[in-house]
C-alpha cells in the first residue's frame, strides 16, 4: 500500500498541530498580548475553551505532557481554585463576546481530579460564558475511572470522550510505564456508553519498545471490539533530552525506522478495512462520526488537540503550559505552576511564551493545516518558488505530489510523508531537528 523511502523520512518534524509550532515560541509575549488577543474577539465569534489538568493518579514512562502527580489534595484544590480565577479573568477581558462552540479538557487526566470538583468547573463556565452550543469533551484514564465520574459526565452533557489506551499488552504496558488490565479499559468504556457519551476515542501507540506486528495487530483487534467511534495511533515520540522520564524506557528495543512505518501501515490497512475513515496520517473515525464528515465535507481543522471537526478561529487554554490560539498569535501560560499561580494572584494573565505570527506566518499556516488535512493547496502566496520548488522535488520524482498551476497536491501513497511534505513549507525549519520525533 505505501512504498518505504527511507531518506525522505531521516528528518525529524514537527506534528504541526500549530504553525509557528511551539518550539518557535519566545519569552517576548506577557499579559498584554493575551489582553488584547481577547480584546479582538468579536460579540458572536466561535470560541473554543480548553482547560487543563496536569495531574495524573500515576506518571507513565513515555508521556511528554506536562502533568504531574495527583498526590497531594491540597496541591489540586489550589489549583482547581486557580482555575476559576483564570477562568473569571478570561471572562472579565471578554465581556461577554464570544459563543463557545467546545469546551475540552485535557491533561494530565482530568479524572485525576474529583467528580465534584469537575462539576464545578463546568458550572461556572456556564455561569461565565454562552455555552449554549458549546460540544462538550474530556481526556480520561481509565484507571480509576468510575460510577461517580460516568455520573458526573451525564450530569454535565459530555457528549465526546478520549481513552488513553495506548496498548492491551501487559508486556507492553510494564515497557512504557503504564499498567492498566484489559478488563478496566472495558469497564469504562461500558461506564461511558451508560453516560450518554456518543463518540469515544482510543489513543493507541506503535513504535513502543518490544513492539511488533503481533502485539500491535492483537491490540487493534481488541479496540475493535469495543466499536469505539474514532481511534488514533500515534507513533512514539521518544526524545529523552527533552523529557527526562523517558529515560526509564530501554531504548535498545525500540523498533527501527522501517518497522514503524510497517507498523503505522498496518494500522491504516486494518482500521480501513474495518469500515474507519482514515482522517489525516494517524486519525480514524466511523464515517458518521463528525470527525470523519468533517474530512469528507472538507472542513476538517487542526490545532493542538489534534485534528478535529472544531471550526473556531479562536482557542483559549486556561491552566498552566495551556496553550491559546488566535489568528494573529499564539500565547502560552506558564508551565511552572508556581509562576502560573503567582501571575493569577495578581490579577494577570500567566502568559509566559508564544509568537506574534506575521501575515507570512499566517499564509503559511493555512497552506500546511491544508496539506495535512485535505492533501492539496493553493501556495501561490509562498515566496521563493524556485526554492519551495526544489524542496518538494524529491517528493515529485517518486510521485508523491504533483502540481497544478501553484497548487500542490498530495497522491494517496504520500500520507505517510504529509509532515514531512509540509516541513517544506516551514521558514522556521533549520538543520537542527532535536525537538522533533520520528516523522512516522
Amino acid at each position: 500500500m505505501w512504498t518505504y523511502h527511507p531518506h525522505l523520512l531521516a528528518r525529524a518534524v514537527p506534528r504541526y498541530t500549530s504553525y509557528p509550532t511551539a518550539a518557535d515560541f519566545t519569552d517576548a509575549v506577557s499579559h498584554e498580548d493575551m489582553a488584547r488577543a481577547l480584546d479582538a474577539v468579536e460579540p458572536a465569534q466561535d470560541v473554543s475553551l480548553y482547560l487543563h489538568i496536569p495531574f495524573c493518579r500515576s506518571i507513565c514512562w513515555y508521556c511528554g505532557c506536562n502533568t504531574g502527580a495527583a498526590n497531594r489534595t491540597a496541591r489540586l484544590d489550589g489549583y482547581l481554585d486557580r482555575l476559576h480565577a483564570e477562568l473569571e479573568l478570561v471572562a472579565k477581558q471578554l465581556r461577554g463576546r464570544g459563543r463557545l462552540t467546545r469546551i475540552a479538557f485535557g491533561g494530565g487526566s482530568p479524572n485525576a481530579i474529583a467528580p465534584a470538583a469537575f462539576m464545578d468547573l463546568i458550572r461556572r463556565i456556564e455561569e461565565l460564558f454562552d455555552t449554549s452550543r458549546a460540544v462538550r469533551s474530556v481526556e480520561i484514564d481509565p484507571r480509576g475511572f468510575d460510577e461517580a465520574w460516568a455520573d458526573a459526565l451525564w450530569g454535565v452533557g459530555i457528549t465526546h470522550a478520549s481513552l488513553g489506551v495506548q496498548t492491551f499488552d501487559p508486556t507492553l504496558q510494564a515497557a512504557i510505564g503504564r499498567v492498566q488490565p484489559a478488563e478496566e479499559i472495558v469497564r469504562a468504556t461500558a461506564l461511558l456508553r451508560q453516560a450518554g457519551v456518543g463518540s469515544i476515542n482510543f489513543d493507541l501507540m506503535y513504535g513502543l519498545p518490544g513492539q511488533d506486528s503481533a502485539t500491535l495487530s492483537a491490540t487493534i483487534d481488541a479496540a475493535l471490539a469495543l466499536a469505539p467511534e474514532r481511534l488514533a495511533v500515534f507513533g512514539y515520540a521518544h526524545v529523552p533530552h527533552l523529557v527526562p522520564r523517558q529515560r526509564q524506557i530501554d531504548a535498545r528495543a525500540l523498533p527501527d525506522v522501517r518497522t514503524r512505518f510497517d507498523q503505522a501501515a498496518l494500522a491504516h490497512a486494518r482500521l480501513t478495512r474495518a469500515g474507519y475513515r482514515a482522517v489525516g496520517f494517524d486519525h480514524f473515525a466511523v464515517p458518521d462520526d463528525p470527525l470523519a464528515e468533517a474530512a469528507a465535507a472538507g472542513t476538517l481543522r487542526r490545532n493542538f488537540q489534534g485534528y478535529t471537526d472544531d471550526q473556531a478561529e479562536v482557542l483559549i487554554g486556561i491552566g498552566a503550559s495551556a496553550i491559546s490560539q488566535f489568528p494573529d498569535r499564539l500565547l502560552q501560560n506558564e508551565k511552572n505552576t508556581g509562576r502560573w499561580h503567582a501571575a493569577l494572584a495578581g490579577g494577570r494573565f500567566a502568559t509566559a511564551r508564544g509568537i506574534r505570527r506575521t501575515a507570512q506566518d499566517r499564509v503559511r499556516a493555512r497552506a500546511i493545516e491544508a496539506l495535512l488535512c485535505a492533501g492539496t493547496a493553493d501556495l501561490a502566496d509562498i515566496p521563493e518558488q524556485g526554492r519551495l520548488a526544489t524542496r518538494l522535488l524529491p517528493f515529485e520524482t517518486l510521485g508523491l505530489v504533483r502540481w497544478q498551476g501553484t497548487r500542490l497536491l498530495l497522491a494517496a501513497e504520500a500520507r505517510p510523508y504529509a509532515r514531512s511534505i509540509a516541513a517544506t513549507l516551514d521558514s522556521y525549519r533549520e538543520e537542527n531537528a532535536a525537538h522533533f520525533s520520528n516523522a512516522v
